[in-house]
């Protein structure tokens, strides 16, 4: 149990003091010696006891120190004991977890927090035995479906028998669905619930969120008003500041008694200028007008191989004249049900970004392929541009939204908006570097 020799040189010195001491007061007894050999044995005797109770301390200190670690109780302060040097290892070991356990309940308190901002429904149960425990539930679950936070699945089962039903029915493996709850009597609410279960440690953890579908619409919804009105707005004061600049330079010309031919320049550029501005923002509101009335589309039977060659014929021009070659690498042909015009409008749209994009490229390439999977047609143009830069990525079929001086930022938008008429999808990724559009169309 003692490690350290030092202990055990004071223990064994000790004890040749008492036994010395034991075999002096014997033979001073001998020799009629009574008080001297009592007083001998008294110190013999003190020592005994000293040495008794600090072998039972140090016993004491040490399942103390052992019980403590047991039961992750770290409350206790073993800096005071440093006369146990053989104990050194085991204070270290002690302060050792102690730090770590100040730190998991730090990270602890930080995720429960993080946990509890959510505005989400997130609840994470344990399992115990056959039964299911719960973890964890954030404030946001508890407020929302107005639930206490109690410890047992069983009384979860009583609040929210829905909730409850799916997951039992899945025997708590990982789910991704709708269900409608009611809470209080209110009118009953559409929730997504996505679950995962993993084991931990040998601990089972399974994991619900729940996210009401009329939040996530309306948090959507702000989102793209927002970044729609940051758009809006930048457009319209890069046109009425200047104009409202010019409009006050006019209004101080004519209060004058008398205008000289240098004023009368001036005016004339000034009411040029607000005509110019004053027409971008025509073609603005008819660029708004143009996205928000989209005429359902007339579809009919056509090829494949016709669209894309209609689309490339009317571009041909602008590709020889900036040197880009198109590469059609599609060899099948597939009737699609769609509205010639529109979307022939979409491949315009996107070869034209094409170009721009290839502007500063030295050999500049675009390539269009097209597959059949699960009755879905996957048409795809890609170009060996600068690409598109990250942070905007998510800005790209925004309304208005458009890093060319000329544009109106409206192509992607509108084509976007075409695409998904028809049923389908347009995406866009970034492969090793090169632009892709992807139309997707589904058959109909």
């Amino acid at each position: 149990m003692f490690k350290s020799w030092k202990t055990y040189q004071l223990l064994f010195v000790r004890l040749i003091f008492i036994l010395s001491a034991t075999g002096i007061s014997i033979f001073l007894f001998q020799k009629g010696l009574v008080f001297t050999a009592a007083f001998v044995f008294f110190i013999a005797f003190l020592l005994l006891a000293e040495m008794y109770f600090y072998v039972k301390n140090a016993f004491l200190l040490y399942d103390r120190t052992i019980t403590s670690i047991l039961q992750n109780d770290f409350t206790s302060d073993f800096s005071k004991h440093k006369s146990y040097q053989n104990y050194s290892n085991l204070f270290k070991l002690y302060e050792t977890l102690k730090n770590k356990e100040n730190e998991q309940v730090s990270k602890d308190i930080i995720y429960r927090s993080i946990l509890n901002n959510i505005e989400s429904g997130i609840i994470i149960l344990q399992k115990e035995g056959n039964d299911w425990n719960i973890f964890l539930m954030n404030d946001y679950f508890s407020k929302h479906f107005d639930v206490p936070k109690v410890s047992k699945w069983n009384y979860l089962k009583n609040q929210l028998p829905s909730l409850s039903k799916i997951i039992e029915e899945q025997n708590f493996q990982e789910i991704k669905t709708s269900l409608e709850i009611r809470v209080n009597q209110q009118d009953t609410q559409t929730f997504v619930m996505q679950t995962s279960r993993s084991e931990i440690y040998n601990r089972d953890y399974f994991v619900v969120l729940l996210d009401s579908i009329q939040n996530v619409i309306e948090k959507k919804e702000k989102e793209a008003w927002i970044n729609l009105m940051k758009v809006i707005s930048h457009e319209l004061l890069n046109s009425i500041t200047p104009i409202r600049s010019l409009s006050q330079n006019l209004q101080e010309l004519v209060q004058q008694e008398t205008i000289s031919s240098e004023d009368l320049d001036d005016m004339k550029s000034s009411v040029a200028t607000m005509l110019r501005r004053s027409d971008h923002l025509q073609q603005f509101v008819e660029s708004y007008r143009k996205l928000a009335m989209l005429p359902s589309p007339k579809k009919e039977k056509i090829e494949l191989f016709q669209w894309i060659e209609n689309g490339l014929q009317i571009m041909s021009t602008l590709f020889k004249k900036e040197q880009i070659e198109v590469v059609n690498t599609i060899a099948f042909d597939r009737r699609l049900n769609i509205d010639p015009q529109q979307m022939e409008q979409v491949l315009i749209n996107l070869l034209t970004n094409c170009i721009y994009a290839l502007k500063d490229t030295v050999k500049k390439e675009i390539v269009i392929s097209a597959e059949v999977k699960e009755k879905r047609t996957f048409i795809t143009i890609t170009d060996n541009g600068k690409g598109i830069e990250e942070e905007i990525e998510n800005k790209i079929f925004l309304p208005f939204f458009t890093t060319r001086n000329e544009g109106a930022g409206i192509g992607l938008t509108l084509s976007k908006s075409i695409v998904e008429a028809h049923g389908g999808y347009l995406a866009y990724r970034n492969d090793e570097g090169k632009t892709t559009f992807v139309i997707c169309l589904v058959d109909n």
